[in-house]
């Protein structure tokens, strides 16, 4: 019990200034700072209990969906397929450039996958293990992508686009009408269940997140969601346990192995965001955008940092987000996917795991068996 109230305040001390500054899904990256931290000096709790892992997962996914509201997909009008084609080709260039980085000795062509999927990051570090990756590469890498994304948008937006940051449309962010918090948290907890039961009955890999996320999409698109809304205690709940999932699985010679890949990952997120950046370009003229929000549109990571942009600088807030959305969403369930076709090329090609990081990673979390 002293183990886990050291690691909650020290997780709490570090979110709270972590948020004030703005950095996306805080609590998530203070969970895995100081999950690692505790795990290296032998201060630390063993691990996340499973059933935590799986409701935490299950709390994220209805989060995830509840971004997808019923009209803004709608906003995409006949240019989806455009951005399903720019979307489809992002995950292709992550594709690309996790093989690239799993050819290193200590990480593996999965886990270099999943950890350059450029969206979902706290999903994809939520189901990482449970698809047979280390979770602990791919949240050190996911959240490097989110941070260099991030920090890079307001130098990108105001040296290369020239925008106007007076242009702040105030309405953009008057939320939609939600429901009380006791029946959003009634919904929530029938979608964590129902999600996560019957994805494991069909056999969905990552059936604790992608369940629970699916139904809740259902249900925004359908018009039958009742103003759902997460309560935000219960978001951070979940990215501190999916946080501490990954940090207290670390040992010191896995972060030294870690710190060995990163100027590699940097390389390639930079070179995911400059092709994303071009297909920016791509989108905008095909669908009549500015270059700024296609850039916005197509912009890898950091989706919270893209709707305050385009929310301060005039742009079409519900276009780029509807393709974030798009992309965040492909991201997710093309991911089990992939990886299974990662796995079979990996052993078509006689490539076995990482036997320097992944091996000690190798337990599922077991809620699609």
């Amino acid at each position: 019990m002293l183990r886990w109230t050291v690691l909650l305040a020290a997780t709490v001390a570090v979110t709270v200034p972590l948020t004030l500054v703005g950095v996306p899904s805080a609590a998530l990256f203070a969970a895995l700072v100081v999950g690692i931290a505790l795990a290296l000096s032998s201060a630390g709790p063993a691990g996340v209990p499973r059933k935590l892992g799986v409701a935490a997962q299950g709390v994220l996914g209805v989060y995830i969906g509840t971004m997808v509201q019923q009209d803004s997909l709608g906003t995409l009008g006949g240019h989806w397929p455009v951005v399903v084609g720019v979307a489809v080709g992002t995950l292709l260039l992550s594709v690309i450039a996790g093989a690239l980085l799993g050819l290193r000795r200590d990480v593996s062509p999965l886990t270099g996958s999943l950890a350059l999927v450029a969206g979902g990051a706290s999903g994809l570090v939520a189901i990482a293990r449970e698809l047979g990756g280390d979770d602990r590469v791919v949240a050190v890498v996911q959240y490097l992508r989110v941070g260099l994304v991030t920090a890079s948008m307001p130098v990108v937006v105001t040296l290369i686009y020239h925008a106007d940051k007076s242009r702040a449309d105030a309405a953009s962010g008057v939320p939609a009408d939600q429901a009380p918090w006791y029946l959003s948290l009634a919904i929530l907890v029938v979608l964590v269940i129902a999600g996560a039961t019957v994805g494991r009955l069909i056999r969905l890999p990552g059936a604790g997140l992608l369940g629970p996320l699916a139904l809740t999409v259902a249900l925004e698109v359908s018009g039958f969601s009742f103003g759902l809304s997460v309560p935000m205690v219960l978001v951070q709940a979940g990215y501190m346990l999916i946080g501490w999932q990954a940090g207290l699985a670390f040992t010191r010679s896995s972060l030294r192995a870690v710190g060995r890949l990163l100027p590699a990952a940097i390389a390639l997120i930079v070179a995911i965001g400059v092709a994303t950046a071009g297909s920016g370009v791509l989108l905008a003229h095909l669908t009549g955008l500015t270059p700024l929000e296609g850039y916005l549109a197509t912009s890898p990571g950091g989706v919270y940092a893209v709707l305050a942009t385009a929310v301060e600088t005039g742009s079409n807030v519900t276009f780029v987000i509807a393709a974030q959305v798009v992309r965040i969403l492909l991201m997710l369930f093309a991911a089990p996917l992939m990886a299974r076709g990662v796995v079979w090329a990996s052993r078509r090609l006689g490539r076995d795991q990482s036997r320097e990081i992944t091996a000690e990673s190798r337990e599922p979390i077991r809620v699609a068996d």
